[in-house]
């Protein structure tokens, strides 16, 4: 049986209507990312200074860091017109020759999940970031020609989860690559507070920070848990989001005190109980949660590593001390078996 997960888990449509009313649209708005936001801004007064439109941008990281975010915020603060797609939805050259045709100069083509382009839908990006030209194929066999058509100096924002995965070709065609970090938990306080504020919800300062701190370093958690905890608050509360009422609430859609959902807690039990703690391989511990291994390994192990319940080791994904000590159990000796502390 598949579990469902409440933090790296799809977002429901309501949800991601929200998620853009929350989004900030100006740099000097965008909370957490200090140094990344410098290095931003001088990228985009040196562009405006020279009258030209900005240099292309491919930001990586996990996911719900701000990368879709920023990718609107440089358009805003260009003046520019904001077009997004994704590399799963450009299968066939076709369908990135009809999105950069209807490009005005200056506009902002922002590509999610860039390393999944297809390598044919790839080769037809080349000259159009690199010389602002499509090159089309028309006829067949013999009589084939190739036409190249001008375009448009537009912008280009790719973002990728996996960085290594993009080709070497198209990533050195960015002129700005920069990666996106987890939140420290401040940060995270003060986009729940900011968010609370927009949501016109009562939070007080103790119930955010319980809530940032649950959150993964990752904003769009810490958004999708306010909201839950803001229903929970209006069902079974007054309202008014404190820290009895955050903690109660997070409890409720099972989240516990690191933060992990019934994924990530199925994930390690797994690792755990059915696989005496590892090694296990991606696709074997991903069929044994319902889940499939693409999303264990982008949207659950991230989170799961850097906080220290998994490693990986050349055999596969093991479970760690602290993972075993967050299940009240103690770490097997080599050849042992877990116990109750």
């Amino acid at each position: 049986m598949r579990e469902e997960g409440l933090l790296a888990g799809p977002s429901l449509p309501e949800d991601e209507a929200l998620e853009v009313g929350l989004r900030p649209r100006r740099l000097d708005e965008f909370i957490g990312q200090a140094s990344l936001k410098e290095r931003l801004s001088i990228l985009i007064e040196a562009a405006q200074g020279r009258g030209e439109p900005l240099d292309h941008v491919l930001f990586s990281g996990p996911p719900g860091l701000g990368k879709t975010t920023l990718a609107a915020i440089l358009a805003h603060t260009m003046e520019a017109q904001f077009r997004i797609t994704s590399g799963p939805a450009l299968e066939r050259p076709g369908d990135l020759a009809a999105v950069i045709t209807n490009l005005d100069q200056g506009d902002v083509l922002f590509i999610d999940e860039i390393h999944r382009l297809p390598r044919t839908v790839e080769e037809v990006l080349y000259p159009a970031i690199e010389d602002f030209a499509l090159d089309i194929v028309v006829g067949k066999g013999p009589a084939a020609r190739s036409i190249r058509l001008d375009l448009p100096r537009f912008t280009l924002v790719g973002a990728t989860t996996r960085l290594g995965r993009v080709s070497s070709p198209l990533r050195d065609r960015f002129g700005f690559i920069d990666r996106l970090d987890y939140y420290p938990a401040d940060d995270l306080q003060q986009i729940i507070e900011r968010s609370a504020q927009i949501l016109e919800v009562d939070t007080t300062t103790p119930g955010a920070a319980l809530i940032a701190g649950r959150s993964r370093g990752t904003p769009r958690i810490a958004n999708r848990l306010l909201r839950r905890v803001r229903d929970f608050a209006v069902v079974r509360g007054d309202g008014t989001i404190d820290e009895s009422t955050a903690d109660l609430g997070l409890k409720t859609f099972e989240v516990d005190d690191a933060g992990l959902d019934r994924v990530d807690r199925a994930i390690l039990r797994a690792v755990i109980e059915k696989f005496g703690g590892g090694p296990v391989g991606l696709t074997t511990l991903a069929i044994a949660v319902g889940e499939e291994p693409e999303s264990v390994e982008d949207a659950y192990e991230p989170f799961l590593l850097q906080r220290g319940f998994l490693k990986r080791t050349p055999r596969g994904r093991v479970a760690t001390d602290t993972a075993y000590r967050h299940f009240g159990l103690t770490a097997p000796e080599p050849g042992g078996q877990a116990s109750l502390l």
